[in-house]
């Protein structure tokens, strides 16, 4: 895989149709193609769909002397 891909790539790339993921969502497939559009979205929507695709989704902020991973959104749907 590559290191940078866009959602619907990333997807293809699982072999994974829109209509495929929208069902482990419980979603309509209307609804992937569109988020798949998006440039901005909630964390927690990424999260599940990086976890439908069987992955985990990981935050961090890189820096010039080093990678911090960003812990603030661990759990988070576990909370809500």
């Amino acid at each position: 895989m590559l290191e940078e891909m866009p959602l619907y790539e990333l997807r293809q790339a699982r072999g994974l149709s829109q209509k495929m993921l929208a069902e482990v969502l419980h979603v309509q497939q209307p609804s992937i193609a569109k988020m798949e559009k998006r440039t901005d979205m909630y964390i927690s929507t990424l999260r599940s769909h990086i976890e439908a695709m069987g992955g985990e989704l990981e935050i961090v902020a890189r820096f010039p002397d080093g990678v911090v991973k960003i812990s603030n959104f661990t759990g988070l749907d576990e909370a809500a």
